[in-house]
C-alpha cells in the first residue's frame, strides 16, 4: 500500500512539473490569474479537482 502511495505522489509531482518545464510563461500567467481569484473561487477550483479524481480512481480502479 505505502509503495503505491508513493507511486502516486511521485506521478502527481511529474505532471504537475510538466508546464512549468515545457512553459514556464504559460505557466506563470495562469499562476498570476490563479492569486487574483476569491477565495470561494479557489475552493471551488480545488473540489472541481478532487471530484475529478475520485471519478477517475473509482473509474480505473
Amino acid at each position: 500500500m505505502l509503495n503505491t502511495v508513493l507511486l502516486a505522489c511521485a506521478l502527481m509531482l511529474v505532471i504537475e512539473g510538466l508546464l512549468p518545464f515545457l512553459a514556464p510563461r504559460v505557466w506563470r500567467d495562469t499562476f498570476r490569474r490563479v492569486t487574483e481569484l476569491s477565495d470561494g473561487q479557489i475552493r471551488f477550483i480545488g473540489l472541481s479537482s478532487m471530484l475529478a479524481g475520485i471519478v477517475l480512481l473509482t473509474v480505473f480502479r
